[in-house]
């Protein structure tokens, strides 16, 4: 679990601004907005940041389970990264404040059999990721956007972030990860969208 997975958009040098360097940050089929768009499945969950709790069960030795305050205490840094939603937007150099998954999966012992992050959210929404697709800095937990706490309608008071993917993956009101041997389809990948989510292949919905 320690090996490296680079994927495309998310590890390399920042753009200088030029416009040869801003389009090669644009997957095929995107256009940039300069707006932060909102779009959710269902109605916004308010949960009391006193009833809100972070948790890891599924394929660990012992679930771990952290409050908002505990949250908030656990190493952080800041993120800046593109993203890309399947509704073909693109936003570039997003400020994000959060907490790498890599840093939260130190806090418990993982099965040699957990091959799959199932993401769940108030609201009872979920999402599937293969382990290598967020490891090594490649997703994070963020609570804070633009300097300021991530607000309801974009999935506050804590969102997954998984910038080489699209935005579907970044499980808004994010309350823990499941880690299972199986797949599991998430909300929006059993109603068609593709299993993976790549944004550089154009994985939009099942068949692509």
């Amino acid at each position: 679990m320690t090996e490296c997975f680079v994927t495309r958009g998310f590890v390399g040098r920042r753009s200088s601004g030029g416009p040869e360097d801003v389009a090669s940050r644009i997957p095929p089929g995107q256009y940039i907005t300069r707006d932060f768009p909102v779009l959710s499945a269902g109605p916004t969950p308010r949960t009391p940041l006193e009833q809100w709790t972070f948790t890891i069960q599924g394929l660990v030795k012992q679930p771990v389970s952290w409050s908002w305050q505990e949250f908030q205490a656990l190493p952080a840094r800041e993120w800046t990264v593109d993203i890309s939603c399947v509704t073909k937007w693109t936003k570039l150099d997003m400020h994000w404040r959060g907490v790498s998954v890599d840093t939260l999966l130190e806090g418990v012992e993982i099965d040699d059999r957990a091959a799959f992050m199932i993401a769940w959210s108030d609201g009872g929404y979920t999402t599937n990721l293969p382990l290598p697709d967020v490891l090594n800095g490649q997703a994070f937990v963020a609570y804070e956007y633009d300097g300021a706490p991530l607000a309801p309608e974009h999935g506050g008071p804590a969102r997954l972030v998984v910038p080489a993917r699209y935005f579907w993956k970044s499980a808004k009101w994010i309350r823990g990860i499941r880690l299972q041997a199986e797949d599991e389809p998430g909300f929006w990948e059993s109603l068609g969208y593709h299993n993976r989510g790549d944004q550089w292949r154009e994985e939009r919905y099942s068949g692509d």
